[in-house]
């Protein structure tokens, strides 16, 4: 029945062709709100093994707002339950949700590996960084997207830097952010030594995540700089408000788009049921039941929801993947990256969609009586 339906399909090669480039858009945009939707649920939903905490200055949101002092680190680190901490500086160029976000992070230079073990330098070398004061690694996502290599120089935030290497992580930010040393990155952007945006806080399990936040607020509730501490990502979650807001609007779009592919396929399996109707009526006159011209149908709905949605779903993967889109917010970086999850339900929704779609046809073309198909002009 397959190998006949897809006979009947290339049939028709304009009509099937338009009618596949149409579902193939539709789950283009589909693919693309997926993606946006899983990757922003990877970095706002907690986990067991999410031990790291937010450090902030309380009442701030953008990095250029909050400022703590650097010896925080000392009393932090004192703190029961707290396995490891480092002080942050962060500059960026846009504090709003933003396509094209440039993010240094400044931090001791003899701290980052020892802080971050997940870092991996794929290109340069960390040795080179530790040495020179300009010199930034560089997130693997932040280097595809902005095309920079080893040896590099580039300037943004009115910060001029020399790509000592490339860097990957588990960490969807590490990926997104280029690491330059802190006092560089102090004078650099004109906030002064002893002063630092953040503590990134690792503690020794997540069980103990709000304890050890509340003991270290408490620390500093009297002091001239109080601080508000939170779990990495129910600060992002927080924080990103705008991110979140736009991303969350782009599921009616997903909406919309499995609507509109619902109706394409179903009008043009149903055009190709009217089309048909005195082959339909030989076929049944060779034998072929009204339940197998149904499923004749269905699987050439079938067939046209998975060919377009393929088109579509392996288009979107294949783009997202080469140009490493980001969502900037705040400082926060979210990578938009598909993954086999979202390449999977999204070829499973175009079968659904295409089976779905080719049932009323299917019922209409199995149930049109013999003889006026016969007489169908």
């Amino acid at each position: 029945m397959l190998s006949l339906a897809l006979k009947n399909i290339f049939r028709y090669r304009l009509r099937s062709f338009l009618t596949m480039a149409g579902v193939a858009i539709g789950m283009f945009l589909f693919t693309t709100v997926e993606t946006m939707q899983q990757s922003l649920a990877k970095v706002t939903r907690s986990g067991a093994d999410d031990t790291t905490l937010v450090v902030f200055r309380e009442n701030r949101f953008c990095p250029s707002t909050s400022r703590l002092p650097e010896h925080y680190l000392a009393s932090i680190e004192q703190v029961e339950g707290v396995r490891k901490a480092i002080p942050i500086q962060i500059a960026v160029n846009n504090c709003g949700a933003s396509l094209d976000v440039i993010t240094f992070r400044g931090v001791p230079p003899g701290s980052l590996l020892e802080y971050n073990s997940d870092l991996e330098v794929v290109d340069g070398s960390a040795a080179d960084w530790t040495k020179r004061s300009d010199a930034a690694l560089v997130g693997q996502t932040f280097a595809q997207r902005r095309g920079l290599r080893t040896g590099d120089q580039f300037e943004a935030v009115g910060i001029n830097v020399y790509v000592a290497g490339i860097i990957k992580s588990q960490e969807v930010q590490d990926n997104n952010v280029a690491y330059v040393h802190l006092p560089f990155l102090q004078q650099a952007s004109k906030i002064g030594l002893g002063a630092v945006t953040q503590f990134n806080v690792k503690v020794e399990s997540a069980e103990i995540l709000d304890p050890v936040a509340q003991k270290i607020d408490a620390i500093f509730s009297s002091d001239s700089h109080p601080t508000v501490t939170r779990p990495e990502k129910a600060f992002f979650a927080e924080t990103a408000k705008q991110m979140i807001e736009l991303i969350g609007f782009t599921h009616w779009l997903g909406l919309g788009a499995v609507a509109a592919v619902l109706a394409l396929v179903a009008n043009a399996v149903l055009l190709i049921v009217r089309g048909r109707l005195k082959e339909t009526a030989v076929l049944q006159t060779l034998g072929f039941s009204r339940f197998r011209i149904a499923r004749l149908i269905t699987c050439e709905g079938l067939l046209l929801g998975l060919l377009g949605g393929a088109l579509g779903v392996g288009s979107a993967v294949l783009f997202l993947h080469w140009q490493s889109f980001t969502l900037g917010n705040e400082g926060l970086t979210l990578a938009i990256t598909p993954s086999a999850t979202v390449l999977f339900h999204g070829l499973l929704v175009a079968l659904a969609l295409g089976f779905t779609a080719s049932l009323y046809p299917a019922w209409r073309a199995s149930r049109q009586p013999l003889v006026e198909s016969l007489n169908a002009g």
